[in-house]
């Protein structure tokens, strides 16, 4: 249940105004029938009507107050059902799961994650559990029949000094952000924001065309950094990322989890993903310690460029490292103290064979052997067939290419090529398990399989 609001305030105003004007017998016969056609489809609705009617009740006269009823009847107004699976289910990454109790010995269990597409085609993140038994067997736990969407964190934090070098990098720094942030603590939260920016409009002039403009800049970079929770109590399959800000307004495209190991030997998870608002494709990044909490950020810096961002599972030599496609042709590299912050790129790779001569990129995070950091890659050829390579990298120097294949590791066959997109196999992420690699893998961008190779002969077949 997503919110459904009609494209203009005035037109709201004239709904709500419709439902105040309903006799109390009326509102209590309308909102049985709403409530005995989707209680039974959804958890919680009524109580998802309620908090629709929070985001809607500025549309009311200061003089009503409407029962609790009548909030629940003008919530369902501005509630709709949304299948965010309905077009698609594709371009899947693989992790552990950070549960591993009540397991056989030596099986896995991991947390599938995917592009979803639905109506208008708006990409959304979804998830699956599964386990890898010892003999690489993989079975998927069914999915929750419902599925939910997180919580927005209101008093999520943001640092003035990072806050103001993307300000900079994005080039809406000027005198009135100068202004704004002078007035901001060092830590601050959006309700500080607005408070301040709506102090600092009145004081403008305006004539001056810059300060609205300078105003929603501002606003969009809080906006992309944000954090949401969803209920502990939730299954990880009725857990669905919908894009909230502007610049995801059409979708949030093609995460690539990794599971990350800090210095102090803790993990946590990220995942690279393209914001995509229409016109912009974006590259941004998300953490969560238990796929319940959720930070979003930017990732900044004149390396962030194009699609395609993997980072690698743990920093080398004190650096954090990205493989990258700058110029949607060739595989890059890069190096960074700082996460968020990317300066420079160095060339990894070229395409080299006619399966590739198109462009080639990553599909998703490297993978830790003992002979080497193992990149699972796509090629593009003729007639825009994607398939599936793989190249190894030295694992003290990652920018030096020690191993790759000729041939493709995948390609797509006949009950693969028909779909949204033809000819696609596509993967956001693999995963080692024992000497098996698991590759979960897009046909078509319409539906997700699975493929298996041992990692042996893989690493014998590349020259």
């Amino acid at each position: 249940m997503r919110p459904f609001f009609p494209t203009s305030d005035e037109i709201a105003r004239r709904i709500v105004a419709r439902v105040m004007a309903l006799s109390n017998k009326e509102v209590k016969q309308l909102l049985g029938q709403v409530m005995g056609e989707f209680k039974h489809r959804h958890e919680n609705a009524e109580r998802i009507f309620h908090a629709r009617f929070l985001e809607v009740r500025r549309h009311l006269n200061e003089s009503w107050e409407p029962s609790a009823e009548r909030k629940a009847l003008i919530g369902s107004y501005f509630t709709h059902e949304y299948s965010p699976e309905s077009a698609a289910l594709f371009n899947p990454s693989i992790v552990p799961h950070p549960n591993q109790t009540g397991l056989a010995k030596d099986a896995l269990r991991f947390i599938l994650s995917l592009r979803a597409t639905g109506e208008g085609h708006i990409s959304s993140i979804t998830f699956r559990v599964g386990v890898v038994s010892a003999r690489g067997r993989i079975t998927l736990t069914p999915p929750a029949r419902f599925a939910t969407e997180p919580e927005r964190v209101l008093d999520a934090a943001y640092d003035k000094p990072l806050f103001t070098r993307k300000l900079q990098e994005a080039e809406v720094y000027n005198g009135f952000c100068q202004d704004v942030l002078d007035q901001l603590p060092d830590v601050f939260v959006l309700d500080d924001l607005h408070r301040v920016l709506a102090a600092e409009h009145r004081k403008a002039d305006p004539a001056d065309t810059m300060v609205e403009s300078t105003e929603r800049g501002i606003l969009m970079l809080a906006e992309s950094s944000y954090e949401v929770n969803f209920a502990s109590s939730s299954q990880i399959s009725q857990r669905v990322i919908f894009p909230s800000t502007a610049s995801q307004r059409n979708g949030i495209e093609d995460a690539r989890f990794v599971r990350f190991k800090k210095m102090d030997g803790s993990f946590t998870y990220y995942a690279t993903y393209t914001a995509y608002d229409g016109k912009t494709v974006l590259p941004q990044l998300l953490e969560t310690p238990n796929f319940v909490h959720f930070k979003f950020s930017t990732l900044n810096g004149p390396a962030v460029q194009n699609k395609g961002m993997a980072l690698f599972p743990r920093q080398i030599n004190d650096d954090y490292v990205m493989l990258s496609r700058q110029d949607d042709e060739n595989i890059f590299i890069m190096f960074s103290k700082d996460i968020h912050s990317w300066e420079e790129t160095k060339l990894l790779l070229s395409p080299s064979q006619p399966w590739e001569f198109f462009k080639m990129g990553n599909c998703g995070s490297p993978i830790e052997t003992d002979a080497g950091w193992l990149v699972i890659s796509h090629g593009v050829g003729a007639m825009r067939k994607y398939c599936l390579g793989a190249f190894l990298l030295d694992l003290t120097d990652p920018s030096r290419v020690i191993g790759r294949l000729r041939e493709p590791l995948l390609s797509p066959n006949e009950s693969e090529r028909e779909g949204y997109v033809p000819n696609v196999v596509y993967t956001c992420g693999a995963l080692l398990h024992g000497r098996e690699v698991v590759i979960p893998y897009a046909m078509s961008d319409s539906a997700t399989r699975f493929a298996t190779v041992s990692l042996d002969e893989l690493l014998r077949s590349m020259e």
